[in-house]
Parts: structure tokens; C-alpha cells; sequence
């Protein structure tokens, strides 16, 4: 029986409310049937994309602090925080009223995530929380180009490293020596990272605690790494000339096919030899090779067979060269020693040391550069330095003055790839040296 239109009335309108407020409701218990039968069988929240890919969204954007991200869900957005002095991961999450809960998940997740409980002040960490300001995703900027992203993922975070993407320009500085090296190399507006560089390089052919002259010149191509206009690091030399006491020694930077690389000559002689000329960052040379030498401890006249670097206890010491190691241990009056042998001809021996590289034992192979042990005085010293010998068919000779192995040439099926990726450099060094090695140059005088 059809109710008559007083009952309809009744029927649609209950509790007196307007017909379109059930029309709302009717609505509403449609979408929250859809959204209850499209959940997961087990209830889970399931993110919707993977790991954010990098370079990351600017701040400015769509992580604008205490603002929501127009581009995500509107329930959603994103917060950044500045690392204050005393401050820990705990204060900042109290800061931002994000649950105890979501931490301890953040922190057990993974070891990167252990290290969030050291911070620093000025670090920042963006984060992303829903609707119910559970935490969906942090991002800790460790500096200006690299950091960690933390992705939920159920009850547990992903984490992954990412680095910035940066533009690379080509600059160039020149200068001439006043002083020492370093000093010189300063004024000429190079960073300690490209002077490290341009020592190692030419390290095989100079001495640059004892042959540096004032007088000498260097020049060099490098490349700078720049992020939205500004300056953020160096990049490689990619050529460089140095010269010393007269001679000039010229390197440029090479990829092999293979991906290795090395720096050659412009002939393309790899600028590596079979040894460095010294082993060990030193202060200064505080013993010479001497056949013939009274002994500061003994005090008898008794030949001092190798050249001594002093240098602070727990200087790295490196292998001059690759090798063997033939003895480690305690070694008389050297104290702590290591003995390499390096092929048939050569040996080297490093003596006074404080401790060994971890790991290593008689026989271990070791690589050119490679540290070894550390600057100490144990046996008959006065003070912390490396006694250093180096030895040719078992005879002792001066690691000053020995002449060491020579440069080896380049396969010859690099060459012409090898030209080819070099031209560029090498015509700029040329060019900038005839024009910026003058009064007008950029010089560091």
C-alpha cells in the first residue's frame, strides 16, 4: 500500500530536517562505501609513489614552512625546521607536535636513521605529515647538496641518500710563489681541496717542501660546482702547469674508456710513478741520509741509511709505492717497522711508527698511497718523526736525491680518445698563461 503524501512527508522528512540535508547524507554514505570496500585487505596505509626522486622540491615551492603542499593531497603538507642550538630530533618533533611513536619508527628504521640523533645547528629537516599529523616523510639536509629522505612505508621508514644536482663552469688561477706554496696558492683564490690536488699531481716530479723556489709559477683549469647562481664547491683541475727552478712540468686530467683516472703529461705519460717522493706530510726534514753520522741517542758515530720526516704523532704514513709487506712488527732500535718490497729491486722500510693500519700483516698487498701506519717514537728516538729508507738491490740510497723509475706511457689505443677529450683544457691553459701571466693576471702575488 502506497503511503498517502502526508506519510511520504513524513518518511522523507524525519526528525523535521530539510530534504536537502538527507540528499547530503545520502551522499556522503556512498563515497564512505566506496572508500571502505577499496581499502587494502589488511587496513594498512600503502603510500602511493616510491621514493621521492631527486633533486628534491625547493622550499619556496611546495615545501613552504607551516604551509600545505597545493600540489599533494590538501590534507597534507609539508613543514621545515632549523636545527637550534641544544636542540635534538626530540625537541623538534615536541616543536612541531609530531607523536613519540613516529620517532622511535624514524630511528629504529635503519642506521642512516640512527644518525639523526646527532644534529647540528643550522641543519634543516623538511617534513611531510597527513591529516591526523602522523609523519609521512622527512628529508634532513646534511648540507647544501646532500641528505637522507625517510619514506613511510607501513609502520617503518625507507630511507635514501640524495645529492643535488650541480652546474659545472670552468675557471682558471694562476700565481707566483711568495712564500710558500700554500700561501701563494691562497691569494690566488684557490681552496685547500685544488692545492692538495695540484701537489699530489706533481708530487712524483717535486719536492714541495724542499724544491719550491720563490720565483716559480703555476697555472691551472678547474672546474667549479655552482647551485642556483651561487658558488657551493670545486670540481678537478683539469690541466695544470708548475714551474720549478726553471723547468716546467705540465698534467691534464683523463678518463679511460674503462672510467679510470689518471693525469698524463700532454705526450700522454701518466704524471704516477712507480713512487712518491716522500711518504708522509711532514714539517721538515729533521735527519739526513748520512753514511756518516754521530747518533743523537747512542752517541757513537753510526750511519744514519735513510732520511727522517718530522711530523705530529698519528701523521698518516703512506706506501711509496705498491708492494708487499715483507716485515711488520718490533724491529730493534726503529721501534715499530714496516718493510715493503716492491717487485724484485725495491724495498722501502718505515721505522718509528706510534701503530699499523689495521688489518694489515706480512704479506698483505698494499697500493701506492695507501696508509700504512702513523708517525710515532718508539725505539731509539728523540722525538715523533718517520725514519724512511728506500733500497735497490739491497742497497741503501738516498730517497732525497735517488732517481725513481720513470713515467709510463699510455696504452696506445687511448691515445687518439685521449687527445681528443684533452684538447679543450690544454688550449685554455695555453691561452690563459700567455694572457694571464702578467700584471693583469690573476696572479697570487
Amino acid at each position: 500500500m502506497n503511503p498517502d503524501p502526508k506519510q511520504r512527508e513524513t518518511l522523507v522528512n524525519v526528525a523535521g530536517l530539510p530534504r536537502h540535508t538527507h540528499y547530503l547524507a545520502l551522499s556522503c554514505a556512498v563515497v564512505v562505501a566506496i572508500l571502505f570496500f577499496s581499502l587494502p585487505a589488511d587496513g594498512k596505509y600503502e603510500p602511493g609513489r616510491q621514493i621521492l626522486p631527486l633533486p628534491l622540491p625547493d622550499a619556496s615551492a611546495a615545501m613552504v614552512a607551516g604551509g600545505t603542499d597545493k600540489t599533494g593531497p590538501a590534507a597534507e603538507r609539508w613543514r621545515t625546521a632549523t636545527v637550534r642550538p641544544g636542540d635534538s630530533l626530540y625537541a623538534i618533533f615536541s616543536r612541531l607536535d609530531l607523536g613519540t611513536d613516529d620517532l622511535y619508527r624514524l630511528l629504529d628504521s635503519s642506521e642512516d636513521a640512527r644518525a639523526l640523533e646527532q644534529v647540528r645547528p643550522g641543519q634543516q629537516f623538511r617534513i611531510r605529515t597527513d591529516a591526523l599529523g602522523d609523519l609521512l616523510e622527512l628529508v634532513h639536509q646534511t648540507d647544501r647538496l646532500e641528505g637522507l629522505a625517510f619514506l613511510r612505508t607501513g609502520n617503518t621508514f625507507q630511507v635514501s641518500p640524495y645529492t643535488l644536482e650541480t652546474e659545472t663552469r670552468t675557471a682558471l688561477s694562476s700565481g707566483i710563489i711568495r712564500g710558500s706554496l700554500y700561501q701563494t696558492a691562497i691569494r690566488a683564490g684557490l681552496s685547500d681541496k685544488l692545492i692538495m690536488e695540484l701537489a699530489e699531481i706533481f708530487g712524483w716530479d717535486i719536492d714541495f717542501a724542499l724544491d719550491i723556489r720563490p720565483g716559480d709559477r703555476f697555472a691551472i683549469v678547474y672546474e667549479e660546482q655552482y647551485l642556483d647562481g651561487d658558488k657551493v664547491g670545486d670540481g678537478h683541475i683539469l690541466a695544470a702547469e708548475f714551474t720549478n727552478r726553471g723547468k716546467n712540468y705540465r698534467a691534464v686530467r683523463y678518463t679511460t674508456p674503462s672510467g679510470k683516472v689518471h693525469y698524463y703529461t700532454p705526450a700522454g705519460k701518466t704524471m704516477r710513478q712507480a713512487f712518491l717522493r716522500t711518504p708522509v706530510d711532514f714539517r721538515r726534514i729533521s735527519s739526513h741520509f748520512q753514511p756518516k753520522r754521530w747518533h743523537p741517542v747512542l752517541g757513537v758515530k753510526r750511519p744514519h741509511m735513510g732520511t727522517d720526516y718530522a711530523a705530529p704523532t698519528g701523521t698518516p704514513i703512506k706506501a711509496a709505492g705498491d708492494g708487499v709487506v715483507a716485515f711488520i712488527g718490533r724491529k730493534g732500535g726503529y721501534g715499530n717497522a714496516i718493510i715493503l718490497q716492491h717487485g724484485k729491486r725495491y724495498s722501502t722500510l718505515y721505522g718509528h711508527m706510534s701503530g699499523f693500519a689495521e688489518s694489515l700483516k706480512r704479506g698483505s698487498k698494499v697500493e701506492q698511497g695507501q696508509v700504512i701506519g702513523y708517525v710515532g717514537m718508539t725505539g731509539l728516538a728523540t722525538g715523533p718523526h718517520l725514519h724512511y729508507e728506500f733500497r735497490i738491490d739491497g742497497k741503501h740510497v738516498n730517497p732525497v736525491t735517488v732517481e725513481l723509475p720513470g713515467q709510463m706511457p699510455m696504452p696506445e689505443e687511448y691515445l687518439a680518445d685521449f687527445r681528443r677529450q684533452t684538447a679543450g683544457a690544454v688550449s685554455q691553459l695555453d691561452n690563459y698563461i700567455r694572457l694571464a701571466q702578467g700584471p693583469r693576471g690573476r696572479e697570487g702575488t
